[in-house]
């Protein structure tokens, strides 16, 4: 039931589903693409009553409806000549997408070219129709052409049934032998497979890395396939010596070495398949696969490339995996161990191609190994039996399988339209974007756009740098980790508004896996956005003024000096001279307002990558770059924050440190910009100095009670 189900499931594979798709009680769907609306019209009277259409007005339109509908379209009716895109543009691009081999396509046309017919034809149209239409004819050869496929339809249900009978069987009566070899010889029963999934390994990996050895799919099933028979001639060997937990002694081992031959000849002697690719194949396998490349191998004695390819792969397999497995004669050694110990040579000379390979798979063999099971081993038969299909360029995929595509696409409409949410499929070949009618409607284009990267009103939607990012982060995505989350803005047609991107990568098939395109979604988060924002801004700056609070301008400080530490940096601290006075006389409303006004000043009298903060208090911090002299940026900045605020005249002091003198360290800087601050105040305050070392030796020759007076004047 589990490989019937598998069976079907393996009809998703886009290159053996070609079928025209008719539904119980729905009538056969039939796109026309003519510039014509008369034309159109014309063909709609002399079908509609058995048929559903589907109208395009040029080819652009037609590739358009053949993309979104392609699982329904039982006919297409193309003119030739229709403007953006002609009727043979049309057919390159079903060509291309392999749309032709899916839905037949008849032409239509008013001019009766032998060159125009040659060429048609020679895309794939499946029949011609010249007008002014006849319509009886056009009536017998629409029936004709949609039988034709229906008959088709049937026959690969019949083919298919048998290719998956003929898969079954093979693969259930190579296990079932490998298993009585396996049983009598004492060793698990994933020998077999173990060697038959690092064959293939081996094969691919040769057939990616080398310019030597270059294998199909086919072969690559055929070769792991035949594998499976490597020790089939074991059967003939006694028991007592297959078994025995000791050393073999010399006469028993030339008797185990007996069993390559005796299998390849069991082969020989089949009376029957001699010329069968799998039968040629097992037998090279059974021979040789205990030759060695240096020549000292049996029973031959091939050297290098004498003895085949298959063979060579196989041995490799068998060597790793026995060395791996527990045996009657031995313990099993760490996978570590065994890749050491065949590359060392300690298990016989091997092609260096293919130990190239298995230094390339050492870190994924384990895990192959580990996670094969009987789910991974019927996707690889379905994957041969989809190879298969591929060569019946004349039949249809599985009806049942593309009603069920057909459904999933129902109810993904459906529950698109329910969200209201930005649904999206993007696909590289051909370029279409398909997006959800919400979706579309919202951002006003089209539900479907054909080379959407050129497409000037879909490519406004993001800033370049959004879609450089964007762009970026999807073709940075693997199979493994296909999933991707990315904020940006997106301009609505009224206001452009946060949106968050979730997208899926998608992959073909094959090995190695190319990147086909992206599914995904646009989910609004505008509101919590600006609600993220405004959290933000109240946990960064002071209430009362708008600055930066003193933890948000000490990270930004950090940094900044982080990113360039080679550069000049200063950083001043003053205080609001008498404002404990201000307070005293006026209250603490108006000291507010004085705190508030000087605030104001501060943030004018910056530039703009100047950082601003109030550290608590009447008191300021100011971080600034400078390239040569920083006083008269300071200067300038000390002269700024003068003046008089409703009768209250501001009067500051202030200290600064400088990295060149303090280094890069905020505390530091901080620290010493304090300690001018203090030398500043006990001088008479309304000035501003630069921090030096003596500073701190005056600092400390203050008595407790100076010392406390200093503070309460701050």
């Amino acid at each position: 039931m589990f490989l019937r189900q598998s069976y079907e499931a393996a009809y998703h594979f886009k290159e053996v589903s070609f079928l025209i798709m008719r539904k119980p009680g729905q009538n056969p769907r039939i796109l026309v693409a003519d510039d014509s609306e008369m034309n159109r019209a014309i063909l709609e009277e002399m079908l509609g009553g058995e048929y559903d259409i589907l109208q395009a007005e040029n080819g652009v339109e037609a590739v358009e409806m053949i993309r979104l509908h392609e699982t329904e379209l039982s006919l297409v009716l193309l003119d030739i000549v229709m403007p953006v895109m002609d009727g043979f543009g049309v057919l390159d691009e079903m060509n291309r997408t392999r749309w032709i081999e899916e839905i037949p396509v008849i032409m239509i046309s008013a001019e009766i070219n032998p060159d125009n017919i040659e060429r048609a034809y020679e895309l794939g149209v499946t029949d011609f129709i010249s007008r002014p239409f006849d319509a009886l004819i056009v009536h017998r050869r629409v029936v004709n052409t949609i039988l034709l496929y229906a008959k088709q339809k049937k026959l690969i249900n019949l083919v298919t049934d048998q290719i998956y009978e003929k898969e079954q069987s093979s693969s259930l009566m190579i296990d079932i032998l490998s298993h009585i070899v396996e049983f009598r010889n004492g060793e698990s029963g994933l020998h077999v497979r173990h060697v038959n999934l690092l064959t293939a390994m081996f094969l691919r990996h040769l057939t990616q890395h080398t310019e030597k050895y270059r294998f199909s799919r086919t072969e690559i099933s055929l070769i792991a396939t035949a594998s499976a028979l490597h020790d089939i001639g074991k059967i003939a060997i006694d028991e007592k010596i297959l078994n025995k937990p000791g050393r073999l002694t010399t006469e028993e081992f030339e008797i185990m070495k007996t069993h390559s031959a005796i299998g390849a000849q069991m082969l020989r002697d089949l009376p029957i398949h001699q010329e069968e690719p799998l039968v040629k194949v097992a037998y090279e396998i059974c021979r040789w696969h205990h030759e060695r490349y240096d020549g000292r191998g049996y029973p031959d004695g091939l050297k290098g490339d004498e003895i085949p390819i298959a063979a060579q792969i196989v041995a490799l397999a068998d060597v790793y995996d026995a060395l791996t497995s527990e045996r009657v004669y031995k313990p099993a050694f760490s996978h570590q161990k065994a890749v050491e110990m065949i590359l060392a040579g300690e298990c016989g000379t091997f092609n260096p191609l293919l130990m190239d390979s298995l230094r390339g798979l050492a870190g994924s063999i384990q895990e192959e190994l580990l996670g094969d099971n009987l789910v991974r081993a019927n996707q690889r038969e379905m994957r041969n039996i989809a190879e298969e299909l591929l060569r019946h360029k004349e039949l249809t995929a599985s009806e049942r399988t593309l009603q069920l595509l057909e459904h999933e696409r129902m109810k993904y409409s459906f529950f698109a339209d329910l969200t209201k949410e930005i649904q999206f499929e993007y696909s590289i070949s051909p370029s279409i974007v398909t997006i959800s009618a919400w979706g579309a409607k919202h951002l006003g284009l089209p539900e479907v756009i054909v080379d959407p990267l050129n497409n000037e009103k879909a490519c406004s939607l993001l800033s370049a740098t959004d879609w450089q990012r964007l762009s970026e982060a999807v073709r940075h995505t693997t199979p493994e980790d296909p999933n991707l989350t990315y904020d940006c803005l997106i301009h609505y047609i009224d206001e452009p508004r946060w949106v968050r991107f979730v997208t899926r990568s998608t992959w073909s098939l094959e090995e190695p896996p190319q990147y086909t395109g992206v599914i995904g979604k646009a989910v609004d988060i505008h509101d919590s956005q600006l609600r993220l924002r405004k959290l933000e801004q109240m946990a960064s700056h002071d209430p009362l003024t708008g600055l930066l609070n003193h933890s948000a301008a000490q990270e930004q400080i950090q940094a900044r000096i982080e990113d360039a530490p080679e550069r000049n940096y200063a950083l001043a601290i003053l205080d609001l001279d008498h404002f404990k006075a201000a307070n005293d006389t006026f209250g603490h409303h108006f000291g507010d307002r004085v705190l508030t006004f000087l605030a104001e000043k501060i943030r004018q009298g910056i530039r703009s990558g100047d950082i601003a903060a109030r550290v608590g208090g009447d008191e300021f911090l100011i971080f600034l770059e400078y390239k040569q002299d920083p006083e008269p940026v300071i200067q300038r900045i000390y002269a700024s924050l003068r003046g008089e605020y409703k009768g209250f005249r501001l009067s500051v002091s202030m200290g600064i440190s400088t990295s060149e003198d303090c280094g890069t360290d905020y505390d530091t800087l901080f620290r010493t910009a304090d300690s001018a601050l203090y030398t500043v105040k006990r001088g008479g305050r309304g000035a501003y100095r630069f921090y030096n070392h003596t500073m701190e030796r005056t600092l400390s020759t203050i008595t407790p009670i100076e010392n406390q007076t200093v503070k309460e004047e701050r």
